[in-house]
């Protein structure tokens, strides 16, 4: 069976989901928007458009919920990078919105530029747990006002798997929805089969933002999969406890459910978030503390509470740089979400609070993964695991290496691969130089980016996405005024 570890008690569930209920209903959720507020008061919310707040009920927050779509699929260019959510699988994806990167050529720290956008895609693109990309920085060279439109288009020229990323206005729609249906082939089939969809954040404490929640009401009207996201932080963003900064985060989460369900019935959306505990030193908002681990497993818990597909945020570290920290704060934020459900892990190869990008540490971050989902598959009591007759034959002070049964075990899945970690001898490793962990990662990520790429685009395809690209450039640079 597969290993699964729980967080919270049933009640603890219904407790959570109780007080969520009572801050929707007494305190409410702003919404600076004012066609959402009319959504929700023609949906049955108490209303108050000076404060732009709405009031929302069990009964709305019960109806959303059974509008829901309790499958989502995530189409790809490459048909056998398709899949659905939720999964007793164990995916990972990108972190969006870094700035900074760690070269792989000099190991120097430097900001984001758009040829970075493209190298992740292509490492990334070669991960065989990778599904879902979201373009992971925010690349210096490009105005901001295109920057998230020619990352995403970048990311489909580079990669051939599903890729996320955010609308931040309605502006950028006409260019989402272009390139999702070139990849797709057509809107027909860009509907049945998205090849794109979107992170929609929350503002902490009990708030939407008024660009992203317009632009993001507009395009699930396409079909597109959202991603709702609320990051509150103990004690700043959200309150002092965890109990409540979850039952808040949830709040937060019902809130768009139930916004987004009233504007665009049966729309895919998926449950996630990346809550945080604060540093109590510093006041900063933290990846990698066990808090953080806490709430984030909670919300995954959830997610299945509600019986709705689901995301979250894991492999955080809040270490500068990839060292001894951040292997101990990446599986400390990793392994017991695996052993929570597994499911899609949202941040691989970040660091510095998800604010800086490396390429050898998402090698190393997928190896980790890959490792801790083996944990999470557990021990096979099939009736073919059964050697009791190699036990008998070979029998005391035998040795089992010969035996047809070994062989073949040791050639299955239930014995993980050699990847990067080293485990031959001293005297091997020595006689090779003495490979660390990080230099077999780098000499991972040159493979990759020297090799041929995976899955080539149709180069009829590929002159598409780049009218695209730069029609969105030359539009958007003169709207942000650059």
């Amino acid at each position: 069976m597969k290993a699964k570890i729980q967080f919270l008690s049933d009640e603890e569930k219904k407790s959570v989901h109780t007080d969520a209920l009572r801050i929707l209903a007494e305190v409410g959720v702003k919404f600076p928007f004012e066609p959402a507020l009319a959504v929700l008061e023609k949906g049955g919310a108490v209303v108050d458009y000076d404060k732009q707040t709405a009031r929302i009920s069990e009964a709305m927050v019960d109806h959303a919920l059974s509008k829901t779509p309790k499958t989502v699929l995530f189409g790809a260019r490459d048909p056998d990078m398709s899949f659905e959510l939720p999964t007793e699988e164990t995916y990972v994806n990108l972190d969006g919105c870094g700035i900074h990167v760690y070269d792989y050529k000099s190991g120097t720290k430097r900001g984001a530029v758009l040829s970075d956008v493209a190298d992740a895609a292509k490492v990334f693109d070669a991960l065989p747990l990778g599904k879902l990309l979201w373009p992971p920085l925010s690349p210096e060279d490009v105005a901001s006002g295109p920057r998230s439109i020619i990352s995403t288009a970048v990311t489909y020229l580079n990669s051939s798997k599903h890729v996320m990323d955010e609308v931040k206005s309605v502006d950028e729609i006409k260019y989402v929805i272009e390139l999702s249906k070139a990849i797709a082939g057509s809107m027909e089939e860009m509907r049945k089969n998205p090849m794109y969809s979107v992170t929609y954040c929350t503002v902490s404490p009990l708030s939407h933002d008024e660009e992203m929640l317009e632009a993001t009401m507009e395009i699930s009207k396409y079909g597109v999969p959202v991603l709702i996201y609320p990051m509150s932080a103990t004690g700043t963003t959200g309150p002092g406890s965890l109990s409540s900064n979850i039952a808040m985060a949830i709040a937060e989460e019902l809130s768009a459910i139930v916004l987004f369900q009233l504007n665009e019935e049966g729309c895919p959306l998926v449950f996630g978030g990346a809550l945080a505990a604060v540093d109590l030193k510093s006041g900063q908002f933290t990846d990698g503390m066990p808090e953080t681990t806490l709430m984030l497993c909670a919300l995954q818990e959830m997610y299945e509470y509600y019986k709705m597909p689901g995301m979250m945020s894991a492999c955080g570290t809040d270490s500068k740089k990839p060292d001894m920290q951040s292997g101990i704060e990446k599986m400390m934020t990793t392994l017991p979400l695996i052993l929570g459900g597994g499911g899609l892990m949202q941040g691989i190869g970040m660091s510095e609070g998800s604010m800086t990008l490396s390429l050898e540490q998402m090698v190393i971050d997928h190896e980790m993964v890959r490792l801790c989902k083996r944990i999470r598959d557990g021990i096979d009591f099939l009736q073919d695991k059964d050697f009791f007759d190699d036990i008998r034959e070979v029998g005391p002070e035998g040795h089992f290496l010969a035996r047809k049964n070994t062989r073949k075990s040791f050639r299955s899945s239930e014995f993980a691969r050699i990847g990067l970690m080293e485990r031959g001898s001293y005297e091997d490793w020595e006689a090779a130089g003495k490979p660390d962990l990080w230099e077999n990662a780098h000499k991972k990520v040159r493979e990759i980016l020297t090799a041929e790429q995976r899955m080539p685009m149709d180069p009829n395809l590929e002159k598409t996405i780049r009218e695209i690209m730069e029609e969105a450039r030359a539009i958007l640079s003169v709207k942000d005024g650059n």
